[in-house]
């Protein structure tokens, strides 16, 4: 898996401004559910199309950027959380158990 690290506002601006799609990965390093959200991701990110760009969030070093993400997506707060944005458009989101691979993958076309 290919993870982008997601650390700056210029990126989630950059992520707004674009017509592509991408994937935010919001993660509580601290979390075991955030945990097995992520290595579920990570086994079947053989699914992603290689243009794909999939931001990982670290929620303990950049909370700031998930409030950010709320602002400009009004999507609620939550962790472990993620994200398929497409300029200022979040197609789908999901927490917890719902971060599935599977379920991501109709949008990324």
């Amino acid at each position: 898996m290919n993870w982008i690290d997601l650390n700056s506002s210029a990126q989630l601006d950059a992520i707004w401004e674009s017509a592509e799609i991408a994937v935010i990965f919001k993660h509580s390093t601290r979390c075991p559910v955030s945990g097995m959200a992520k290595r579920s991701l990570e086994f079947e990110s053989d699914r992603i199309p290689s243009h794909i760009p999939f931001y990982y969030l670290d929620l303990l070093q950049h909370r700031d950027l998930s409030n950010k993400i709320t602002e400009k997506w009004q999507v609620v707060h939550e962790s472990p959380q993620v994200l398929v944005i497409q300029g200022n458009q979040c197609l789908y989101h999901a927490s917890h158990d719902r971060v599935d691979m599977m379920a991501i993958t109709p949008f990324l076309s």
